[in-house]
């Protein structure tokens, strides 16, 4: 049975929520102030403390430092409750080491099973979660569910290659792995909900950066709001804000209806220090992307093949002009460009399948170099050094239509052709999927 410790001046409040959680099979502790609450939290170790923010002995501030700094205590989760909306409230809640935060008026029902999905977070519930059904074997594939870049754009105009936002799915070894949570994830999240049903899902979602276009699917990914469920986030931390801090943003009031913290399924998101790690048998190496802020490109090799995955990216442009540097003598970035351009060369050395930036023809580029987005020029260039067997164009521009973007797809072919390489180029297109034989080992 878990232990609940609710800390609240309010005894009609310990009164209600107490016997709420009776009810639901919780053993319940009370204090009418922040010092007795840590006092009995000390005593008892708790699963949960439950605690207001503003009390006059021992605000919820004050708590959860105390607790936090008690070794003994690291395990007990913290959810500070109040009645006030303020954002800067939640924010040094959180940073005092609060694990949730709530406001008044609360939802009973909604908030135990908050407190139960911490818990079990945290592994101390009792009965565990019910058994990931591992996935049947079959060949590696990869499947786009949005290809576009910036902004989703429905339409008559982009029927034939979509309008969803980044978001791409690979299946191999036994694991789901998704590239980016662009609006394309809407689609994903109702395809795994209707081929698994009552079958818990277990997905690791891999995220470039945090850019909206990569984002804002999240929300209305299905198997989130299903408790058997598990989705593991990856991504590194952003320029100014931590990734959950920023995943969680976007689904607060006034901005969603249901906070991130809120939603039933088992949701992990870990902020990743390594260039190198592995998603089960799945090796996963990343680099960084040349664009705006903290952005990151995947390479993940599987038995049926590797597959890079780098929907925002500006080859570096090696025939940029001198530049005066200081004192009066030229400096030309040539070099720099040429070494970062070899580098990512030798990141996809060899790779089954690429798919890129390309969001400019030639043309537009010279207008937004800079930007962080590539052209199909310097992208076919760098995939024939590269090695590559396959390209998929990527993160197509919202003022593309589908003319536009086969035409960029006929040019890009073009441009092999006339260096007689072997590398065979497409336009991503939503809802395609592309299967990887599976390799005979040595």
């Amino acid at each position: 049975m878990n232990t609940v410790l609710i800390i609240d001046d309010d005894p009609d409040y310990r009164k209600f929520m107490g016997g709420l959680l009776k009810d639901r099979g919780w053993q319940l502790l009370e204090a009418e102030s922040g010092n007795a609450g840590i006092e009995l939290a000390k005593l008892h170790r708790p699963d949960v403390v439950l605690c207001d923010l503003l009390m006059a002995s021992g605000n919820g501030f004050q708590v959860c430092r105390e607790l936090r700094g008690n070794d003994d205590l690291r395990h007990t989760k913290i959810v500070v409750v109040s009645g006030r909306h303020v954002e800067k409230d939640r924010q040094a809640a959180f940073k005092a080491g609060a694990d949730e935060y709530v406001t008044k008026p609360i939802d009973p029902d909604r908030l135990v099973l908050l407190l139960s999905r911490i818990v079990a977070r945290s592994g101390s519930v009792a009965a565990p979660p019910a058994p990931v059904v591992p996935l049947a074997p079959g060949p590696a594939y990869v499947r786009f569910w949005g290809v576009r870049g910036s902004i989703p754009t429905p339409g008559p105009t982009t029927v034939q290659y979509g309008g969803n936002t980044s978001c791409v799915e690979v299946r191999a070894d036994g694991q789901i792995i998704i590239l980016d949570a662009g609006t394309g994830m809407r689609l994903l999240g109702q395809q795994l909900a209707a081929e698994f049903e009552s079958q818990p899902i277990d997905a690791t979602l891999l995220l470039t950066h945090t850019h909206w276009d990569h984002i804002q699917g999240l929300p209305f990914f299905q198997p989130v709001y299903k408790p058997q469920n598990h989705l593991r986030i990856l991504g590194f931390e952003g320029a100014r804000h931590g990734l959950e801090v920023v995943l969680a943003g976007q689904m607060e009031s006034p901005f969603f209806p249901i906070g991130l913290r809120e939603v039933p399924a088992n949701v992990r998101i870990e902020e990743l220090q390594e260039m190198s790690f592995n998603v089960g048998p799945v090796r996963v190496e990343a680099t960084f992307a040349n664009h705006p802020g903290i952005c990151v490109g995947y390479r993940l090799f599987t038995s049926g093949g590797s597959i890079a995955f780098f929907p925002d990216n500006e080859p570096f442009p090696e025939a940029a002009p001198p530049t005066r540097a200081a004192g009066g003598a030229e400096a030309s970035a040539r070099p720099f460009a040429k070494s970062e351009n070899r580098k990512m060369i030798e990141f996809l050395r060899g790779t089954d399948v690429l798919i890129m930036d390309t969001q400019y023809d030639a043309n537009e580029y010279k207008h937004h170099t800079g930007w962080g987005h590539g052209c199909p020029d310097d992208v076919v260039s760098l995939a024939l050094e590269a090695e590559v067997k396959t390209l998929y164009l990527f993160h197509h521009d919202p003022s593309h239509d589908d003319a536009k973007i086969s035409q960029m797809l006929e040019q890009a072919r073009k441009l092999v052709a006339a260096r007689k390489g072997n590398l065979h180029i497409e336009a991503a297109r939503e809802g395609a999927m592309v299967e990887l034989p599976a390799r005979v080992q040595a």
